[in-house]
């Protein structure tokens, strides 16, 4: 039998392992919401204990050892020193969201409510800053809060856009060498990222963590500039490109390869039914710095490359392949153009599918348990066959998602491991 660890690095090398490997919470866009994760801990009949949101900007929640365990999970995240506000998560307390659960944050999320009862969450636990994160009354987790001050296009600097990239800081080096000496003898598949890989990662650009962000940080004026200041936008990436090699560099040789994966960039290009740009503009804009960073891990490393994008790129996939990725997340089935069978034909042997489990915007929320298990099964037969698959939802466990449609979801992948269909 295999270790975690062995099962999804088989499953990498496009080798059926013994069975589907499981990954949650790895990521922050394979994580489980705070309000799923502490039902689960009670479905399990887990200790009950207030629940770490361990990404404050979704408010996922940390999946704990023992639940890694009760939900069969092969990976391990070796979390970023800082969350999307800026802050560390440390010296951690008790926080009462808008829907009534306790649950455990940094002491450095520092949050204060508007007149329409809104949470509002300051970068850096800085309340003298403006506010960079939303949560509404209702809500599950914040939006980014745009503070774009006005653009003199006779002033505009690409330096501006630069501010959040620089030199990896010899705390944040030490906070990565204790997770590297934590994580070495895990048996699992460890998983992360090294800041400053991620171009145009519309998450990132309103730059939450930043106090006081200057330049194109309005979401709907930086897709402009990707189009009318191209230029521009170059000169940002070119910039930021060669600061995250120098930054890899020093990361992996604090970590080496303890690192198994690594989470290179968030940017979406697809729609639920089209792109945010062609295909030629991901190869004049995009990809030459894709592939010098997928080019110097490939050359340093043995970290496998993991890019995210949401939405209907079957079209942009034979690019990602060409960039040097090797995996694609979370494969989004339900977008146009993206048949997890057409998939699987077409690029199953030149790339590894994490995720397209099961839908997440219909099926997995909204479904009965028996057709979250048919959904399962049937993408388990897809996209396992050859290896070349690790199961995950198409993005992340949203709240209010009922916890016996998880469950099922869970007991559907043992089903299919048990059935053999996992075993060479």
């Amino acid at each position: 039998m295999m270790t975690s660890k062995q099962r999804v690095l088989t499953a990498l090398r496009h080798r059926t392992p013994d069975r589907v490997p499981i990954d949650f919470g790895s990521t922050a866009t394979t994580g489980v919401h705070v309000a799923c994760v502490a039902q689960l801990r009670d479905h399990y009949g887990l200790a009950r204990h207030p629940v770490k949101v361990c990404e404050p900007y979704q408010m996922l929640g940390e999946i704990e050892p023992d639940l890694l365990e009760a939900m069969g999970v092969d990976t391990v995240s070796l979390p970023s020193p800082k969350t999307i506000f800026g802050f560390r998560n440390e010296q951690w307390r008790e926080f009462r969201t808008p829907w009534g659960q306790d649950v455990l944050v940094s002491k450095h999320f520092v949050t204060s409510q508007d007149a329409n009862g809104d949470v509002l969450l300051y970068p850096e636990g800085d309340r003298q800053a403006p506010a960079s994160g939303r949560m509404p009354a209702t809500g599950y987790f914040f939006d980014a809060i745009i503070r774009q001050q006005p653009i003199d296009e006779e002033r505009l600097n690409p330096q501006d856009n630069l501010e959040e990239f620089g030199p990896v800081s010899e705390p944040d080096l030490a906070y990565y060498r204790e997770q590297a000496r934590l994580l070495a003898d895990s048996d699992r598949a460890v998983v992360g990222g090294v800041g400053g890989t991620a171009f145009g990662d519309i998450a990132l650009v309103p730059a939450p963590f930043l106090k006081h962000p200057k330049g194109i940080r309005d979401v709907a004026e930086w897709y402009i500039s990707t189009a009318t200041r191209r230029d521009y936008v170059h000169a940002i990436f070119e910039a930021q490109c060669e600061m995250a090699l120098a930054n890899l560099a020093k990361v992996h040789a604090a970590i080496g390869n303890v690192l198994d994966v690594i989470f290179v960039c968030g940017t979406d290009f697809g729609t639920q039914s089209s792109s945010f740009c062609s295909t030629a503009t991901f190869d004049e804009l995009y990809e030459p710095y894709y592939r010098r960073i997928n080019d110097w891990i490939h050359s340093h490393t043995t970290w496998k490359t993991f890019k995210h994008s949401c939405g209907a790129v079957a079209a942009f996939i034979p690019h990602f392949i060409a960039a040097g990725f090797d995996i694609l997340n979370p494969v989004q089935c339900s977008a146009a153009g993206m048949d997890p069978q057409t998939l699987k034909n077409r690029f199953g042997d030149h790339l590894v599918f994490w995720g397209g489990g099961v839908d997440t915007q219909q099926t997995l929320p909204f479904g009965t348990p028996a057709e979250v298990r048919a959904q399962v099964l049937e993408r388990c037969r897809i996209f396992s066959r050859g290896g070349g698959f690790v199961f995950d939802t198409i993005h992340n466990v949203q709240a209010k998602t009922p916890v016996a449609n998880i469950v099922a979801m869970l007991d559907a992948v043992r089903e299919f491991n048990r059935a053999g269909a996992g075993v060479p």
